[in-house]
């Protein structure tokens, strides 16, 4: 039923584990590597054919700091960080209060409302472009940084209270009924008793729908156009020039798009982890 411990493998297949796990390791950091150097390497070794070997010439300030001032960068930027903070702020706040009522309250079509929350999160994405798209043209959202606000926040919701409701589930009812002999209404429970209770849950989910809205290319480009309202990772691809493209700046623009995802989440590691494993053992 449970997987043998590697300790008591046969020592043919740990030898084989410790020699495949580097391989698969490298193969997997080959494309970050291969970016990581392209972001350093000069434009004439670019020229010459040098996309694997070691750069002969370091350009790192020069690259980044090209790709930040003589491009766009810092407006994508801006648009981002508009994008993606009250994008993850709202959903969570909407996901926690859905989370709450449908764990904690028991009325008609409550497993209805769950299983409509369930259903929605496996609706492939890409059959929903057509009609979001021309949604957002009909509310004359489109192309703004508020018709990706809102989509990002009804579409990430959905996912946030299927997560919070399950984390919440686990809470203890006898401190809510506490609460409520005590004399607290309903909105001090939800706010002094089960918020604080989930704090890792929220944290964690947090960080992952910091990382799924910042890093969104697909709706990005189908609800934008132009420079306008466009997010970095829409930035990143406008970087390609129309005829030739000086991939050492596409490759800077790209470790600069990837570093705040990456910084959140090591900044907020020990509370991923946390949120992840909460409710995982009793007592």
């Amino acid at each position: 039923m449970y997987p043998l411990p590697i300790s008591r493998w046969h020592p043919t297949s740990r030898l084989l584990y410790r020699l495949s796990l580097p391989c698969a390791l490298l193969l997997w950091l080959m494309p970050l590597i291969a970016v990581l150097l392209t972001s350093i390497r000069s434009s004439d070794e670019l020229s010459a054919g040098n996309y694997w070997g070691w750069p002969r010439h370091f350009n790192l300030i020069e690259n980044y700091r090209t790709a930040l001032t003589q491009t766009p960068m810092l407006h994508y930027f801006w648009n981002t960080c508009l994008i993606t903070v009250p994008s993850v702020a709202v959903s969570i706040f909407l996901a926690s209060m859905a989370g709450h009522a449908l764990a904690n309250y028991r009325f008609r079509g409550n497993l209805l409302v769950l299983a409509i929350f369930v259903a929605g999160n496996f609706v492939p994405i890409q059959i929903l472009m057509i009609p979001v798209r021309d949604l957002t043209l009909r509310l004359g959202l489109y192309n703004t940084v508020w018709g990706l606000v809102l989509f990002h926040i009804a579409f990430q919701t959905g996912f946030c209270t299927l997560f919070l409701r399950n984390f919440i589930r686990e809470l203890p009812y006898e401190l809510i009924e506490a609460a409520r002999i005590e004399g607290a209404s309903e909105w001090a429970i939800y706010a002094r008793v089960v918020l604080p209770l989930v704090r890792p849950a929220l944290a964690a989910l947090g960080i992952l729908v910091f990382t799924f809205v910042w890093n969104d290319y697909f709706w990005a480009l189908c609800l934008t156009q132009g420079d306008d309202a466009a997010p970095i990772t829409v930035g990143v691809a406008a970087l390609r020039g129309q005829w030739t493209t000086s991939w050492n700046l596409v490759s800077a623009g790209s470790v600069l798009a990837a570093l705040p995802s990456v910084a959140m989440f090591f900044a907020m590691q020990k509370h991923f982890v946390a949120g992840l494993t909460f409710g995982a053992t009793k007592g």
